[in-house]
């Protein structure tokens, strides 16, 4: 919990009148590199269980299989 609080402190909004995909990057970037690593890591399980759940609701938990016909 501390951990998000910290991160909801140094969230900032990028507001651009045009697309501009240079300027979106460069906003990614500097956000991701203010990270400390454990924050990143920590970031990175994060995402990794919010995918795995979203599997295992649509029920694709398992990798295709590939069967062979003879």
């Amino acid at each position: 919990m501390n951990l998000l609080k910290k991160r909801e402190d140094m969230m900032a909004v990028l507001k651009l009148t045009r697309s501009n995909q240079k300027k979106e990057i460069e906003f990614e970037l500097d956000y991701l590199t203010s990270l400390t690593i454990q924050q990143r890591f920590q970031m990175m399980f994060e995402k990794s269980r919010q995918m795995a759940s979203l599997l295992r609701k649509g029920k694709r938990r398992k990798t295709t299989e590939v069967i062979k016909r003879t």
